[in-house]
């Protein structure tokens, strides 16, 4: 498959392996329909290559290092990677949870991050539980300022908040989508309630219907082991995969009458706006060209 000509997909900021993964042996994937390689320079710098009739050659695509992955772009992006401002918080526990590839757009699972009305269904007893099925009402905005949709005054009942707690409670809720294919959330960490937990999900847009992604979480616990940690994001990202596998269209609508929103949807909503405004088709149904 074809690298894309969307100039809107192409000109962003890619998470494509973990940093700490890529030794002295050349790695191969694929980011939007294109082959890449990556390896190691002789100064440890990381080096990737468009593959080409199966060589890498070219010049080295822009290569660089940060929130425990190493990222790179097709084109020519007009800002840098995104701000985690938690990541240079030191006391912070930094939980990379590994990639886990799906066969469906990474649209589509960035619109999954956002919806919390599957929480008592999909994520039952841990995320959400019934008769606590309502989603009440919150505020979806695209920020011109800083060119990101935002959603807040979230809240929603879960049984358990994290992995430290085994009670229930309403939590608090912050979703940024500061990329189309990256996704933030932010929560009141039980610890320390004067603090937010993050937790970003990197997308790599393979192919138009394939992705790989991984969630990293910067969080305020002293008390649960890397395992403990490790296992609960697990669980809740692979109850997810079999959620966007199966939706149909495999790709992400944008014309607003191919699927039909409810208040609940009000996230979605706005990011679906925002990546039409921006003119991006990779991974949508209107096609990547």
């Amino acid at each position: 498959m074809a690298k894309t000509s969307d100039r809107a997909a192409l000109d962003e900021w890619y998470a494509v392996e973990t940093a700490a993964d890529l030794g002295q042996a050349t790695v191969r994937t694929k980011l939007l329909g294109q082959d890449i390689e990556l390896s190691r320079g002789p100064a440890g710098d990381a080096v990737i290559r468009e593959i080409n009739s199966g060589i890498a050659s070219g010049a080295p695509l822009p290569a660089r290092e940060k929130y425990g992955c190493v990222w790179t772009t097709l084109g020519h992006p007009n800002k840098d990677i995104f701000e985690i401002s938690e990541a240079d918080e030191a006391d912070r526990r930094f939980v990379p949870c590994g990639w886990v590839t799906m066969r469906a757009s990474g649209l589509r699972v960035v619109e999954n991050f956002l919806d919390m009305a599957h929480f008592p269904f999909i994520h039952t007893d841990i995320l959400g539980s019934e008769p606590h099925t309502e989603v009440p009402g919150y505020l979806s905005e695209i920020r011109r300022d800083v060119d990101e949709v935002w959603a807040t005054n979230c809240t929603f009942f879960q049984p358990r908040i994290a992995a430290t707690e085994s009670e229930g409670a309403f939590v608090h809720l912050t979703y940024r989508v500061p990329t189309p294919f990256s996704v933030m959330l932010y929560r009141v960490c039980p610890t320390a309630p004067d603090r937010l937990d993050a937790i970003a999900l990197f997308i790599q847009p393979m192919e138009e219907g394939l992705c790989r992604a991984q969630p990293v979480m910067y969080l305020v616990d002293n008390a649960s082991s890397h395992t403990a940690l490790l296992h609960f994001e697990q669980i809740i990202f692979l109850q997810d995969r079999i959620v966007v596998e199966n939706q149909r269209p495999l790709l992400l609508p944008l014309e607003p009458r191919q699927e039909i929103p409810t208040r609940a949807d009000s996230s979605s909503v706005a990011y679906r706006r925002w990546l039409k405004e921006k003119g991006v088709r990779y991974g949508t149904t209107m096609g990547a060209g």
